[in-house]
C-alpha cells in the first residue's frame, strides 16, 4: 500500500553534501515543530506526518554535520503517536521495510545501509520514543508499549503490512510487534541482540553496562552528567567493537547529550524485565513468519538465533563476518547483501556459505 505523503516542506540551502561484549562497557521538539506535525500530519489523510527533503533536524535547525553528506532523496518527518511525536527518515520505493535501531544510537546507524535497501524497498527508519530527534513520552518504556507506538506510526504513514529489520534494543521492540500483529508483518530481521526473558540476562555478567543502565533513576543520570561523561562512557563501549572507526561516534556523543535523551535510554533498560515478563506471558503466540536472526563474529554469534527460536518456528541462523556489536556500519556490506536476500524475492541464492541462512 502506498502512504499518503502528507504535506512537505523543502529546506532551503540543506547541503548535499574477539568476543568483546565485556568492553561495551532533542528529546522535545520545539512548539512550532510539534504543532506543525499535529497540524498538518492529521490532516493529511491516514495521519501521515509533515516531511521535509534531505537533512533536517529539529525546528527547522541546520542539520547535524554527520547528515550533510546523506542521500538527500531520503526525506525527514514527524509523526505523532500516544504520548510522543516519532522522527522518521524514509526513502526508496516498493514494500516497506521499517529500521529500528539500539543503543546508543538513532536511526542513523542505518545509513550505510539505507540507500541500498531502497532500491527495492521503501524504507523507514525511525527514532525510538524519547532518543533522537523524537520527543519523550512520560511513560511506557517497555518493548510492547514502545512497538504499540511504531505500529502506530507505520499505520498513520498509510502503511499495514511491513517488513522489520532491527539491532540491539530495536530488536527487544519488534518482536512484540511481529507477535501481537503477526498478519502485519511478513518477515522479520534481528541483529545482535537475544530477548529478555530468552538469553538477555546471561549477558548481564558479560557487560556491566546492562544493569548500569537499569539502576533505579537517578543513579545513571546523575553519575552520567556532563558532555565529557557521555563521551567518556560512550566511548568506552563503542572501544570494544571489532571496527570502532567505522562506528560515527561523535554523531551519537551529540544525539545522547541532552539529559532527557539519556534518562529516555535507561528507561528502556529499566523495563527489562516487565518486558521478559509480557514474553513469557504471550510465549505461546509463536512467531511463524521467517525470521533473520544475526549475531556478530565477535559478541553474540549463534546466541540470537538460539533466543528466538525458542519463540519462533522459522528462524534462520547468521552470524555476520568481521563485525563486533554494531553491524550496520562494521560490515555494511555484509549486512546489505544479506537483507537484499532475506527481504528479496524467493528466487534469491546466497553467494557464499556465510549468506546461507539470509535465503529467502
Amino acid at each position: 500500500m502506498q502512504p499518503d505523503r502528507g504535506p512537505e516542506f523543502v529546506t532551503a540551502g540543506v547541503q548535499r553534501s574477539r568476543p568483546r561484549i565485556a568492553k561495551w562497557g532533542r528529546n522535545a521538539l520545539s512548539a512550532v515543530a510539534a504543532a506543525t506535525v499535529l497540524l498538518f500530519g492529521t490532516a493529511a489523510g491516514a495521519g501521515a506526518g509533515t516531511e521535509r527533503v534531505g537533512a533536517q533536524s529539529k525546528a527547522g535547525a541546520s542539520a547535524p554535520q554527520a547528515w550533510r553528506g546523506f542521500d538527500t532523496s531520503f526525506r525527514h518527518g514527524f509523526v505523532p503517536v500516544d504520548g510522543s511525536i516519532l522522527h522518521y527518515v524514509r526513502g526508496g520505493s516498493g514494500p516497506p521495510l521499517v529500521l529500528l535501531h539500539g543503543w546508543p544510537q538513532t536511526w542513523w546507524e542505518w545509513h550505510k545501509v539505507m540507500p541500498a535497501l531502497a532500491r527495492t524497498h521503501t524504507v523507514i527508519a525511525f527514532d525510538l520514543p524519547g532518543l533522537g530527534d523524537s520527543t519523550v513520552p512520560p511513560s511506557g518504556f517497555d518493548a510492547a508499549t514502545t512497538a504499540r507506538r511504531i505500529r502506530q506510526a507505520v499505520h498513520r504513514l498509510g502503511f499495514q503490512q511491513v517488513k522489520i529489520l532491527a539491532h540491539d534494543d530495536g530488536a527487544l521492540v519488534a518482536y512484540p510487534y511481529a507477535r501481537d500483529h503477526p498478519s502485519e508483518v511478513s518477515r522479520l530481521a534481528v541483529l545482535e541482540l537475544p530477548l529478555n526473558g530468552y538469553g538477555l540476562e546471561d549477558a548481564y555478567r558479560l557487560s556491566w553496562h546492562f544493569l548500569f543502565n537499569a539502576a533505579p533513576k537517578p543513579l545513571a543520570e546523575r553519575i552520567i552528567s556532563t558532555q565529557d561523561d557521555v563521551e567518556t562512557y560512550l566511548g568506552s563501549l563503542f572501544a570494544g567493537a571489532q571496527h570502532p572507526d567505522a562506528i560515527d561516534q561523535e554523531e551519537y556523543f551529540r544525539a545522547y547529550s541532552r539529559p532527557a535523551t539519556r534518562s529516555a535510554a535507561y528507561e528502556y533498560y529499566r523495563a527489562f524485565a516487565a518486558n521478559a515478563a509480557d514474553n513469557k506471558a504471550n510465549a505461546s503466540k509463536k512467531l511463524t513468519m521467517p525470521v533473520m536472526a544475526m549475531g556478530s563474529q565477535y559478541v553474540f554469534g549463534p546466541a540470537v538465533a538460539d533466543s528466538f527460536r525458542q519463540v519462533a518456528d522459522d528462524v534462520r541462523q547468521v552470524v555476520a563476518p568481521d563485525a563486533g556489536h554494531w553491524i550496520p556500519e562494521e560490515n555494511p556490506s555484509f549486512l546489505i547483501n544479506c537483507a537484499n536476500l532475506f527481504f528479496g524475492p524467493s528466487t534469491g541464492t546466497p553467494s557464499s556459505p556465510a549468506l546461507a541462512g539470509c535465503a529467502p
